[in-house]
């Protein structure tokens, strides 16, 4: 989970980072904090796109085995 927190002191060394630059300790905490970022956002993405659920020609009755006699009266 990232917090706000965490998003502040990424800001904050980006900005810290074009003013005056970081030092060697500053530069390795930039790093894995983007690193733990970028590895929430995919998670969130890859959550988003396994939630998908693809409709062949606009039938879908919710039931994932039906053979088109199910009853559903949506097709």
């Amino acid at each position: 989970m990232i917090t706000k927190e965490m998003i502040d002191r990424i800001n904050h060394l980006a900005k810290k980072s074009r003013q005056d630059g970081l030092t060697e300790e500053e530069t390795l905490e930039q790093q894995e904090l983007r690193k733990k970022y970028i590895e929430y956002i995919k998670g969130q993405v890859r959550n988003q796109l396994d939630s998908i659920k693809f409709v062949e020609d606009g039938h879908d009755c919710g039931n994932e085995h039906h053979d088109g006699n199910c009853g559903c009266k949506k097709h």
